[in-house]
């Protein structure tokens, strides 16, 4: 096997990494995040709440059972740049149609291999997520380090707009539809969607630009707002929107971003986290169930709530807001971050995290299940042909019964579809 091209990884505070060209030739700026994930390569690329970042893989081996056509969570490959250890000589997996290295040659996507990531890992969960370029074109550190201070940093970054849907689409229910539900496109993953499919919910995919109109001509029962990219903070639009999904009590279910939306239109603030959470390990506790559960995560802000500071205990109480009491429904038993909200007088709930799992573990696929009951606890199932906006003159207090529900059955662990 003949030797790969010299490449360099350079950090912003000036740490240099020497490798070997991985993937395409060329240069590429983002952050630097690392995903602890051992499984799941071809969906943590291919989602698009990485746009702009250069995913670092703890685990040392990676492409050993190549890419196929069915495991995508989107349309291309969204990650900045990539970084490994030991890639795969060959792949191997009956599933497979063609190599990782190649999938990201033929996408432009610039990657480095040969890297001690272990050390790397390390640096950045002492120093925290920073901006990185990696070059297989320049290895000269200095010039490198020069343009990678000049790259835009993640704060202030709004990034929904470039990775959102261009046209709405829709994605049919499963057998009988029970519900419809408008999703807004912020970043959305396509094992959403069918995780809703499977619950009878046909879903209606609208670009993050949509109004409150756009979503009601669909006649959803329900709305839902996307896990993406980038800095909640700028995300005005979505948090105007979510406002008038609240204002007219219309049952509302968010993921991640979502979740940071629905907590600026709360009236809560976000913040960065030191190096964020990205892996399909994380312990998670559902205070409605009291369970803990093991979830997919990938996410650098944070919703912050009052009487909470960055990693303090979060309080259990309610929360006075506009929209009436808010709970902390879910905690990170790692760091104590805010995972999770429930709002106690208007049928809304979201997780920071990411209960469709592609990849990773289905403890938390059971939310899908809740936002269906919530949806049937609103009282859409009572209305009448022409009908569709019950949810506007609901009293407080009313259609958010299914939150409180016990699920003595515990999380459900459907088996969904095979991971790379």
């Amino acid at each position: 096997m003949s030797k790969r091209r010299p490449a360099i990884l350079v950090l912003e505070d000036g740490r240099i990494f020497h490798g070997e060209a991985y993937g395409s030739v060329g240069e590429s700026f983002g952050e630097a995040v690392f995903n602890t994930g051992m499984t799941g390569y071809q969906e943590t690329l291919t989602d698009p709440s990485y746009h702009r970042q250069v995913v670092v893989q703890t685990a040392p081996h990676i492409g050993n059972t190549g890419v196929n056509g069915e495991d995508d969570e989107s349309d291309r490959i969204w990650v900045a740049g990539y970084v490994v250890r030991d890639p795969a000589r060959i792949g191997s997996n009956w599933r497979a149609t063609g190599s990782l290295e190649d999938r990201l040659a033929t996408e432009g996507v610039v990657g480095i291999s040969g890297v001690d990531t272990r050390a790397l890992t390390r640096h950045l969960r002492d120093r925290g997520a920073m901006r990185v370029g990696i070059s297989s074109i320049d290895t000269d550190p200095q010039s490198l380090l020069a343009r990678v201070l000049a790259s835009p940093q993640m704060v202030g970054a709004d990034l929904s707009a470039e990775v959102t849907t261009a046209k709405p689409y829709v994605v049919e229910a499963v057998g009988e539809r029970r519900f419809t539900v408008a999703a807004l496109d912020l970043g959305i993953k396509r094992n959403v969607p069918r995780r809703l499919a499977e619950r009878g919910v046909t879903t209606h995919v609208l670009p993050a630009s949509s109004s409150i109109e756009d979503l009601l001509a669909t006649g959803a029962d329900a709305v839902f707002f996307s896990p993406g990219p980038g800095d909640p903070a700028t995300a005005d639009g979505p948090v105007a929107l979510a406002r008038e999904v609240l204002t007219r009590r219309i049952p509302l279910f968010g993921i991640c971003f979502g979740s940071q939306i629905l907590g600026r239109a709360l009236g809560f603030g976000t913040y960065k986290l030191g190096y964020g959470h990205r892996g399909i390990n994380q312990p998670v506790l559902d205070r409605v169930t009291g369970k803990v559960e093991v979830t997919s995560h990938n996410h650098g802000f944070a919703v912050q709530v009052p009487g909470a500071g960055q990693g303090a205990v979060v309080p259990d109480q309610v929360i006075q807001t506009e929209f009436g009491g808010v709970q902390v429904s879910h905690v990170c038993l790692n760091d104590n971050v805010v995972e999770g909200l429930r709002a106690v007088d208007v049928p809304a709930f979201t997780v920071q995290y990411h209960p469709e799992a592609a990849a990773g573990p289905h403890d938390a696929d059971y939310l899908f299940d809740r936002f269906a009951e919530l949806i049937e606890g609103a009282g859409v199932l009572d209305r009448r042909p022409g009908e569709g906006t019950d949810a506007l003159d609901r009293r407080p207090g009313e259609g958010t019964d299914a939150l409180d529900r016990q699920h003595s059955e515990g999380p459900n662990h459907s088996e969904g579809r095979s991971n790379a």
